[in-house]
């Protein structure tokens, strides 16, 4: 394969680089999915139950059915078959509520659909839902959020004797964590667009995995995968609620098989709080055994997480464990405890983010139980393999992350004591936690295109959820063929594609890459055959291996890059109007890995507390993430900003509450439901270490979508104890937590 003789220091690799779609966005021109419009397109609009439990007695749509523009209303008796989707094969053919829309009468959740209104406007769709009646046989609903698992724990990674250890260690943290239930909440909602030619389905979805929809859609609807094209051009962010398909999908495209028109079905957002997806509740008990010097000896880490009455979905919340310290004696246990909610799913950094709020905090309470610098504690047991798996760390920099970190925050000022750092009238509170996420590959193809007029198209059926896809594709195309940015095309959110990953475990960039790079140089190979075979050309009758490619010129290997012939005129010569290439990446995902592959960081945090008006602020925080080369700084920056601005909402605000009596999530709004706002953001330093990971990709990068929110939270809550003394176990902190008790 040709290599590009671009000089490193030309690249746009490693530049802070404004995203090419930018424009789009800006200019509203960007068209998301509930943008399209179709002649003759009809609205659908959902009934959802007002029960959590129980089963649908009567369904009456009579009066529905005869308001203003409604052309049908669709129920269990008239839906017609939807299938159940087969085991998923990989990350192909997943659905987190696995039963299919209006399958049955029983009903095991607030919100759940119990039919579908289709009508002439949206406006005539929604006053016709509101007219649908239901009777039902009711039973109570279970939203306890004490948990108690309903099967036994099941073992998730172990070695050694943890509970002999912990029982003989001389220093032992023994405590439970509690994170709440969290719904995502982008600000786009989850839409579907639907077009039905008689035996195609082109469906306009917002998902963060073109390619998963696809096989979920051809088994649920009962096509040929072939005749399922989906579509995703932009979207307002998922953090996970968009990763796999939700039953409005199946629905809108039932709806427009049906009535053989175009079907648009936009979600509001109380429904995206009942049926698309949440963070689940989870329980977390970590006992920790150490010597008096601060070397662990036991870690037992024992989580139950909820899960709705009819799916499993697990929250593995013992991720980082059994590799985040070194530990002779561990053991990491998990269990279900279902509930009468709708299924849970995959939320920004799952598992590991409640997973190290719990380790974490449990390591801050071992630090001030052995009056040892936190740091200092996690210094003292960092691995120098991965434990749980017994293999080498493919790069880890978590000791400098740590140490970088206390430096640029100021770390060394700061005094122990509960309440002892003062400023401007403010008690400062000072913590800091370390965190991790994965690092992985997982299968990719992609198509480079070299055009007669100097321009480039990447392709790839993946998807640009917000995080800056198309900019990197576009700069990996740039460093690899040493040509402007300007002139690169990146397309991609169309399964006529060639097959990209899903944006989703931070794995779409370190994915991307070998299937890029490979494809621009098998462009390359085409484009330098081109040239030994057009008449009168400098190159004419030469080998292509006498050949190179570089600086955008074919030219002589033994002459500079800068003096040959423009590609563009390679192709005019030869009459061609595109040379193209085309690559593909195996996944490194599963499997038996020969290097344990993840991204570190460590967060420190300042909180002020003003005990005399109860007001509590983050103020400031300092971030170093290791996470291999960093494609485009600018990005990255603001993908590590955003996480931490959602880790501040996670410590302090966020919470979905369930009515005991009904089983309604009762804030499902944005009112209700509190996120940080720009008020509430604090200062924010970000560093990268930029060490490449050349055992994941050729260009040695790693995904940063969730490692910079992993970790946040117990930083926050172990700030707040050094200024209150009020040690939160139970997220969020809530002000009442810090009050006097009478």
């Amino acid at each position: 394969m040709p290599t590009t003789l671009q000089e490193p220091s030309k690249s746009v690799l490693g530049r802070d680089t404004v995203r090419v779609d930018g424009p789009l966005k800006v200019t509203g021109t960007a068209k998301y999915t509930s943008d399209f419009n179709f002649p003759g397109m009809l609205y659908a609009v959902p009934v959802p139950s007002s029960i959590a439990n129980g089963t649908v007695r009567s369904l009456d749509a009579r009066a529905a059915g005869k308001m203003p523009g409604v052309r049908e209303i669709f129920h269990h008796d008239n839906i017609g078959k939807i299938y159940r989707t087969a085991p998923p094969q990989g990350f192909e053919g997943i659905v987190d509520e696995k039963r299919p829309p209006l399958e049955d009468q029983q009903v095991t959740y607030y919100g759940q659909y119990l039919a579908l209104v289709v009508a002439d406007t949206f406006e005539h769709a929604k006053a016709a839902a509101a007219a649908v009646t239901v009777e039902y046989d009711v039973k109570a609903p279970n939203v306890a959020s004490e948990l108690e698992a309903h099967e036994k724990p099941k073992s998730e990674s172990s070695r050694g004797d943890s509970d002999g250890a912990f029982n003989k260690a001389p220093v032992q943290i023994d405590e439970t964590y509690v994170t709440p239930v969290e719904h995502h909440n982008a600000i786009e909602l989850h839409a579907v667009v639907v077009q039905w030619d008689g035996t195609n389905f082109t469906i306009y979805e917002s998902t963060q995995a073109i390619g998963n929809s696809q096989t979920v859609m051809h088994q649920m609807l009962g096509v040929p995968i072939e005749n399922v094209r989906i579509i995703s051009k932009f979207l307002g962010s998922g953090f996970g609620g968009k990763l796999w398909p939700w039953t409005h999908v199946a629905l809108g495209a039932q709806a427009a098989r049906k009535l053989n028109k175009p079907v648009k079905l936009v979600l509001d957002r109380k429904m995206v709080f009942q049926a698309a997806g949440h963070r689940p509740l989870t329980q977390q008990r970590v006992r920790l055994g150490a010597s008096p010097d601060g070397k662990l000896i036991s870690l037992s880490h024992d989580y139950i997480t909820h899960t709705s009455m009819l799916d499993e979905y697990e929250e593995n919340c013992g991720e980082a464990t059994p590799f985040i310290y070194s530990v002779p004696n561990l053991k990491v246990t998990a269990a279900l405890a279902k509930r009468n909610v709708g299924t849970p799913t995959s939320m920004r950094g799952p598992g590991a983010v409640p997973g190290l709020f719990a380790i974490e905090s449990a390591m801050d309470e071992l630090a001030i139980k052995l009056k040892i610098d936190p740091v200092d504690l996690r210094l003292k047991n960092e691995p120098v393999k991965d434990e749980g798996l017994d293999i080498p760390f493919s790069s880890r920099h978590m000791v400098e992350c740590m140490t970088t970190g206390a430096q640029k925050f100021g770390w060394s000022k700061r005094t122990p004591e509960v309440g002892s750092m003062q400023r401007d009238g403010l008690t400062l509170g000072w913590g800091m936690a370390a965190c991790s996420w994965i690092a992985e590959r997982i299968p990719a193809s992609a198509a480079v295109e070299l055009h007669e007029n100097g321009t480039v198209r990447v392709v790839s059926g993946t998807q640009d959820i917000g995080t800056g896809t198309y900019t990197v594709m576009a700069q990996f195309v740039s460093h690899q063929l040493g040509i402007p940015l300007e002139k690169v095309e990146a397309v991609l959110g169309d399964t006529s594609l060639p097959k990209g990953p899903l944006s989703g475990g931070s794995m779409a960039t370190a994915s991307l890459i070998p299937a890029v790079l490979e494809a621009a140089d098998n462009a390359i190979e085409k484009l330098l055959d081109v040239a030994t075979k057009v008449p009168g050309s400098k190159f004419a009758n030469m080998k292509p291996d006498d050949l190179a490619f570089g600086a955008g010129r074919v030219h002589a290997k033994s002459e500079p890059a800068e003096s040959g012939v423009p590609f563009d005129q390679v192709l005019k010569q030869g009459n061609l109007k595109v040379a193209s290439g085309k690559g593909s990446s195996k996944g490194t995902f599963g499997g038996s890995p020969k290097f344990s592959s993840h991204s570190y960081g460590a967060h420190f945090v300042e909180v002020t507390w003003q005990p005399e008006i109860a007001r509590l602020r983050v103020n400031r925080v300092v971030t170093v993430i290791d996470a291999g080369r960093i494609i485009n700084p600018l990005a990255g920056r603001n993908q590590i900003e955003g996480a931490v601005v959602m880790g501040v909402g996670m410590a302090l605000f966020e919470q979905t509450y369930y009515d005991p009596r009904n089983g309604a999530p009762m804030n499902s709004n944005l009112a209700d439901y509190i996120v940080t706002t720009h008020a509430d953001a604090p200062q924010i330093d970000v560093t990268f270490l930029d060490y490449p990971d050349f055992n994941l990709n050729a260009l040695g990068a790693r995904g940063i979508g969730e490692i910079g929110l992993a970790g946040v939270a117990p930083a926050i809550t172990s700030a707040v104890y050094h200024a209150t003394g009020v040690r939160v176990r139970k997220l969020p902190v809530m002000i009442e937590n810090l009050l006097p008790r009478a």
